[in-house]
């Protein structure tokens, strides 16, 4: 059994399992008992979970057997605010071994019976119910209580009960204060979604420190000029204007580490979005859990996060070594590549990556690295020996080699097309930064697009303002490259991504993995250089790179 990411791997209207690549695959999990060790990926699935449980299509109950946050949080929202949920169960990693040997599990409570045969008579499931505010043993500051007590306004009351009850979960003994936060809860996952945002609103909210939006659903600014439906253009953009209501700024971005107010090392902060986390954490060596979108909203509200997880130095610690050995002559694919790998053998776990020392990698490749981590890990940072704050201060124990055979099956494993066809080239994701606009624009200057060949970045307001003025944008352009704004590859469909297009190639590790689930396309994966080829060519090379066999 491997860990599931509700956003990108679970239909939020039908839940259907739409990941390919993992095992349940086309499975549906309605009224069904879940089971995996972990959630992982996105940090949207609470969106997702609470989709489903609004819409009656939620699993009966979940059951893992690791701290689960994310998945946890949506069925807490459902109660909290809504009044309806689903329990969503630890057991022992000895109880979830043995799941596989029963075909029906009861649910009653927080109590687990496996049987061979179905419940006779009317019996119903029970919601797991959490410890009450009451019984908490969290420490709360005179301004928790005043937070609980109603104080500063019905929505902040409400995000700080929904606070309350994640410490618990997180094993917190008290609250703290964060300089920033990063709203990942700003992507239209559905109806639910909207309505808890409107309802924070209409109930007085406004962040209390500086917070910055995720990447929405569409370009905000030029959605009905694409030719995105009413039915999704409105509602996603009502969505981003509830949270600028809130007092959110316009940043509609998944990569706020390349805006201005990125935080700096030590510093404590609220953030959502995985690769976003995985970047603050290990690469600039600010403090935030994964924090699950619609608590990241809680936070905002009041400024306050559990002091636990990754806030504490116990928290950031690797417990796990990854060998790696970098390949000769190794191009800009190795990075997500690598993340992909490294991501799916630590699960939970923190690992310390050995053996890039020399490689002098940067920012770029940090993002794609770690993006392509977040996508397959539950584990909220790495630490890359050498290079990351934090590296030198591990001393993990256990070890595992990574070697060229992982990377070659990582690459079989994204490379899904039979055909090497290419109708889009899909280039972003996490957004563009400033240095990537710069280096496509001089890979495409002088070249000609294929005509029948749509190519597509995806970036920041800010850095496709940056671009333009450094001449970067009039550059691509030219070419034919098309660049949107506020939305990012993972939200995007028709008719930006065009209905005739059967295959697209990507440079990203995250999109390749979610893509075929996400718009039912084969995909094609590849450096920047490859991806500017195929949109020359009309074709992507089929076999792997030459420092990859």
């Amino acid at each position: 059994m491997v860990g599931l990411s509700f956003w990108g791997g679970v239909d939020p209207q039908t839940s259907v399992v739409i990941d390919q690549h993992h095992p349940l695959c086309g499975e549906s999990l309605a009224g069904r008992v879940l089971a995996i060790p972990s959630g992982r990926g996105s940090c949207s699935g609470s969106g997702v979970l609470l989709e489903l449980i609004l819409n009656g299509h939620a699993p009966a109950a979940i059951v893992i057997c690791e701290r689960e946050e994310i998945l946890t949080l949506g069925a807490l929202v459902a109660e909290v605010v809504f009044e309806q949920s689903i329990p969503v169960l630890r057991v022992e990693r000895e109880v979830f071994a043995r799941l596989g040997e029963y075909r029906y599990a009861r649910v009653a409570g927080s109590s687990l019976q496996l049987v061979h045969e179905p419940p006779i008579g009317d019996w119903q499931p029970e919601t797991a119910q959490q410890e009450s505010n009451e019984d908490t043993t969290v420490r709360l500051d005179a301004v928790d209580e005043a937070f609980l007590s109603g104080q500063h306004g019905k929505a902040a009351q409400v995000a700080m009960r929904l606070l309350l009850r994640m410490a618990a979960v997180q094993e917190a003994d008290a609250f703290m204060d964060v300089t920033q936060v990063h709203i990942d809860g700003c992507i239209y996952t559905g109806p639910a979604s909207l309505r808890f945002a409107q309802m924070l609103v209409e109930s007085g909210a406004h962040v209390r420190v500086p917070t910055t939006l995720n990447s929405i659903s569409v370009d905000k600014r030029r959605w009905r000029a694409q030719g995105v439906a009413e039915d999704l253009g409105a509602p996603a953009s009502a969505l981003a204007d509830a949270y600028l209501a809130m007092g959110a700024q316009p940043s509609f971005t998944c990569a706020p580490y390349l805006l201005e107010s990125a935080p700096r090392f030590g510093e404590q902060v609220g953030w959502a979005e995985s690769n976003a986390v995985v970047y603050a954490n290990s690469v600039i060596g600010a403090r935030t859990m994964k924090y699950p979108d619609y608590l990241d909203v809680c936070i905002a509200l009041t400024g306050r996060a559990p002091l636990a997880g990754c806030h504490l130095d116990a928290g950031r610690r690797a417990t796990l070594a990854l060998e790696v050995d970098m390949p000769a002559g190794a191009d800009d694919a190795f990075w997500p590549l690598l993340g992909y790998c490294c991501g799916s053998v630590c699960g939970t776990e923190i690992p310390l990556i050995r053996g890039l020392e020399t490689s002098a990698a940067g920012p770029d490749e940090l993002k794609a690295f770690g993006a392509a981590f977040a996508t397959v890990a539950a584990a909220p940072m790495f630490h890359v020996a050498g290079i990351t704050p934090e590296a030198d201060e591990q001393r993990p124990e256990r070890q595992v080699r990574i070697g060229l055979d992982a990377l070659q099956h990582a690459w079989e494993t994204l490379n899904t097309a039979a055909s090497p066809e290419v109708g889009l080239v899909s280039l972003g994701s996490p957004h563009f930064s400033l240095d990537e606009c710069a280096r496509l624009a001089a890979l495409v200057r002088g070249r000609t697009k294929a005509a029948d060949v749509a190519v597509v970045v995806t970036c920041g307001r800010a850095v496709h303002e940056a671009a333009s003025r450094a001449g970067h944008v009039e550059v691509a352009e030219a070419f034919g490259v098309q660049f949107a704004t506020d939305t990012c590859w993972c939200m995007l469909g028709e008719p930006v991504i065009p209905p005739a297009v059967r295959t697209l190639m990507t440079n990203s590790g995250k999109y390749a993995h979610y893509a075929p689930g996400l718009v039912g396309r084969d995909v094609r994966f590849g450096s920047m250089a490859a991806c500017v080829k195929a949109a020359c060519s009309g074709e992507a090379q089929q076999e792997a790179p030459a420092w990859l066999s």
